[in-house]
């Protein structure tokens, strides 16, 4: 692992004043105490290939820190904050997870970062009976093929790749779009995505013509577009994370697929993948969750206030938007300091305090978990946005 950050460690102390008013009075002792910190454990990919989600999230998940902190802590309790930086790698990650476990001794772990990594680790949070709330999107997270059940100890913040694929679906049967291709990284959060736009067409009344896949390195798509472009399919879906999500509609624009409409899973959420397609993404679709627009949310909206506030807090510490990524952390912490408000750190009252969380209003939309749910979202939580002068707004 490349590095550990702890924030809030040093916060604990005892005070102790021995006031001596004469010779002749008895001293008086005064002592202060500040309760024990709770431990929580944070892995993302802070730097490597998918440091666009790690970032932000490390980023965001300290400033929660400093600002609970800054406020008294939990119920007097610094919260601790102990981050590793798994570089994009699934051993670094599986020592991370295993090292916070083992060796921090924490009450509950955040992240990882990417959907192939949370998978990979939750046998360990399971094996160990630690509640761990991932900050990846992928449906598999939190549902257990084999016994088609949540796996107990494991909740998810970020919408399901399940929920997004209706979202496009549904918006795409709105505008009279049939005949499609498809786009997919070969990461597990493309894979994740490619089963369900598969699974789910048939649902819509959509055929997909064109099925490609492609590596996350790769640094061109022009052979997977040119084929596509021969079946002259009304729209297109790409799926991944990172630059490939640029280097599709940048290559789509070279080869004059304009007027294809395009659009993007949820891991397009960051204006940062608009301005590095430098104009490509005009006009490109994509569902997101309210974070990422919240300065257009109408006033009444029940995320304005949280959205807005977490905004505006974010900009002014780090001169940078916020992302969809920073939002998964904002939310997965959130829940766990809630829960440690409420139980204290005990691990197995942790979960079952999570499980029963309704109505926890977050980033990403409105949290209500259940024995059966533990992504505890609605197709709410989405909203179908366009790019549109190089900004988020709404589709029509």
């Amino acid at each position: 692992m490349k590095r550990k950050e702890i924030v809030g460690k040093g916060a604990v102390c005892l005070i102790a004043a021995v006031i001596l008013v004469t010779l002749t009075l008895i001293p008086v002792v005064e002592v202060y105490a500040v309760e024990a910190a709770y431990k929580v454990g944070a892995v993302f990919s802070i730097t490597g290939r998918a440091s666009f989600l790690g970032d932000p999230e490390k980023k965001t998940a300290m400033m929660l820190t400093e600002q609970i902190n800054a406020a008294g802590g939990i119920n007097g309790h610094p919260l601790e904050l102990v981050v590793y930086d798994d570089e994009g790698d699934p051993t670094k990650c599986a020592l991370a997870v295993r090292k916070l476990i083992t060796q921090d001794k924490v009450c509950a772990i955040i992240g990882p970062s990417l959907s192939g990594f949370s998978l990979a680790v939750l046998p360990e949070a399971e094996k160990h009976k630690i509640p761990l709330v991932s900050c990846a999107a992928s449906y598999k997270i939190v549902n257990n093929e084999k016994t088609g059940k949540p796996y107990k100890w494991v909740f998810k913040v970020p919408q399901s790749d399940s929920m997004a694929v209706e979202a496009i679906y549904a918006h795409m049967k709105k505008k009279g779009i049939k005949k499609i291709a498809i786009m997919t990284g070969t990461t597990g959060f493309g894979k994740s995505g490619r089963g369900e736009l598969t699974r789910l067409a048939p649902k819509f009344g959509i055929s997909i013509v064109a099925d490609e896949t492609y590596g996350p390195k790769d640094t061109s798509l022009t052979v997977q577009l040119t084929k596509i472009k021969g079946l002259a399919p009304q729209a297109i879906v790409n799926w991944s994370i990172g630059p490939t999500q640029v280097i599709a509609v940048r290559n789509a624009q070279e080869l004059g697929m304009g007027k294809v409409t395009f659009y993007q899973s949820h891991g397009f959420g960051s204006k940062k993948n608009i301005d590095l397609a430098v104009g490509a993404a005009e006009g490109v679709y994509t569902p997101l969750g309210a974070c990422n627009y919240a300065e257009i949310l109408p006033e009444d909206h029940p995320q304005k206030g949280v959205t807005m506030q977490y905004r505006r807090a974010y900009t002014m510490k780090y001169f940078e938007p916020v992302s969809s990524f920073g939002g998964h952390a904002w939310d997965a912490l959130s829940l766990v300091v809630q829960s440690l408000k409420a139980v204290g750190c005990d691990k197995a009252k942790i979960r079952d305090h999570l499980e029963n969380t309704k109505g926890f209003v977050g980033q990403h939309g409105i949290f209500s978990f259940s024995f059966d749910d533990h992504n505890g979202l609605t197709s709410e939580a989405f909203e179908m946005i366009v790019v549109k002068n190089g900004a988020w707004a709404f589709a029509d």
